[in-house]
């Protein structure tokens, strides 16, 4: 025969405090605060099939927790939303961008998860905001902008915030962010921004990781000055080698880009200060003038790309000196003779050889014309024109820069300079200064046994800085 025991309540025998209690369909387990219940040895299933397990408002609990896995949601996202933790989403960008984002206030061990749907991330990107929190340590929302790309974010601390646990190939490098900076003359070209710097300043960047954290760049010194000429002897003087250039361009690129481009030699950036210096042009020579060193352009610098400044042209006055070497080289005679461009060496070249002229050779006593960034100086009897500079579209844009200064003649028509801010040779007369921000070199004077002559100044250069802000 089998017996039962039915009970409402069960108490503890030293305070007749509850320890099981029966109250209509409620069951509580327990007497109050700092209660502890044990199971040693045994399985205890909480639940049935079907229902639920609920943890009362103000609770807590430990040692349940997640297994690192989310509960998906089967309804694909097509517009902005908020994740919420613990759930994974299907997201379709097909017709148009989509913006996630993290749940504010995170606690340790949250988890999210997201999966591109149509496997149109890279042509409409995921904006993963972050929430008010760091994405893999960094205060930047991600972006997701991979073919079939997914994540999964697990909030860990505040010093890292959300990390990606996922470790595939198809979601290395994830969190991709776009630059953010200030510095210079700011302009704006469908998804790319354009800083153009014709003085020294500072890129700041503000913001980008990952893959969209590159810039491109284009770096033009300052122009040599060019020669001076004058007293007891007919002449025209060398014309001033242009600045260096130099720039890259997207492989394959995306503007036309000078023969002088490295194509897909984009500079990686994090977020800081990149001063930029912008090269003054060299000053022109002058009658007291006895070497070539005083008048050469001036280095531009940013990052780890330096363009040299152009070598100064050949005087045509005692003593004689031979035209500088630079970026690009000053014009020079048979004896002394040019300047040598791409001093020091670059790759590919950032400028040309001065020209080399005939002096003396009546009538217009010609030294050679400056180096420019695609062609050397001209070069003979005279007048001698300063090689012609790089046409680049990188401002978006046609412009050319770095042309080489023309030489001086003592008589008849004066040497042009090089396309590309070049200063025109003077005839019996000064020399014309290289252009502003164009890294020209200044025209060589020309002296028809009378005063001296000045040569011109070199051009000051220029940077521009260019990068992906959207897509």
């Amino acid at each position: 025969m089998t017996s039962k025991i039915k009970v409402d309540n069960i108490n503890k025998v030293s305070d007749d405090s509850n320890i099981i209690k029966k109250c209509g369909s409620t069951t509580t387990v327990g007497s109050g605060s700092g209660q502890t219940i044990v199971v040693d040895g045994a399985t205890v299933t909480l639940g049935r099939c079907g229902g639920a397990v609920n943890l009362a408002s103000g609770a807590t609990q430990t040692g349940f927790g997640r297994t690192g896995t989310v509960d998906w949601c089967a309804t694909a996202k097509t517009s902005p939303f908020s994740a919420v933790s613990g759930k994974g989403y299907f997201i379709n960008t097909t017709s148009g961008v989509v913006t996630v984002t993290l749940p504010s206030s995170p606690s340790a061990g949250d988890i999210v998860s997201v999966k591109d749907y149509a496997e149109t991330f890279d042509t409409n990107n995921v904006t993963v905001g972050r929430g008010g929190s760091k994405i893999n340590g960094l205060c930047l929302d991600a972006t997701l902008s991979t073919e079939g790309q997914s994540i999964t974010l697990i909030y860990v601390d505040g010093t890292k915030g959300w990390l990606n646990v996922q470790t595939d190939a198809t979601v290395q490098g994830v969190v991709d962010a776009y630059i953010v900076a200030t510095g210079g003359t700011i302009t704006t070209v469908g998804d790319y921004k354009i800083h153009t710097f014709n003085s020294d300043a500072t890129f700041c960047v503000s913001a980008g990781a990952g893959t969209l954290a590159k810039v491109d760049y284009m770096v033009v010194a300052g122009g040599g000055g060019g020669g001076s000429a004058g007293g007891p002897n007919w002449g025209g003087a060398g014309g001033g080698g242009a600045g260096g250039f130099r720039e890259s361009v997207p492989n394959p690129a995306a503007w036309t880009g000078s023969p002088l481009a490295n194509p897909g030699g984009q500079i990686p950036v994090t977020i800081q200060g990149y001063p930029v210096t912008v090269g003054g042009g060299g000053p022109g020579g002058t009658p007291s003038s006895t070497t070539a060193a005083p008048h050469k352009g001036n280095d531009s610098v940013f990052s780890t790309i330096t363009s040299t400044g152009g070598g100064a042209g050949s005087n045509s006055q005692s003593p004689l000196y031979a035209g500088a070497p630079g970026g690009s080289g000053g014009g020079g005679t048979s004896t002394p003779t040019k300047g040598s461009g791409n001093d020091p060496s670059t790759v590919p070249p950032q400028g040309s050889d001065g020209g080399v002229g005939t002096y003396p050779s009546a009538p217009t006593y010609a030294h050679g014309g400056g180096g420019g960034a695609t062609a050397a100086g001209g070069g003979g009897s005279g007048p001698n024109p300063g090689g012609a500079g790089a046409t680049t579209t990188i401002s978006n844009s046609p412009a050319t820069l770095s042309g080489g200064g023309g030489s001086g003649v003592a008589s008849g028509s004066a040497s042009t300079g090089g396309a590309g801010g070049g200063g025109n040779g003077g005839s019996g007369g000064n020399g014309s200064n290289g252009t502003a921000n164009s890294g020209g070199g200044g025209g060589g004077a020309g002296s028809c046994n009378g005063p001296t002559q000045t040569g011109g100044a070199g051009g000051s250069g220029q940077v521009i800085i260019r990068y992906k802000y959207q897509n």
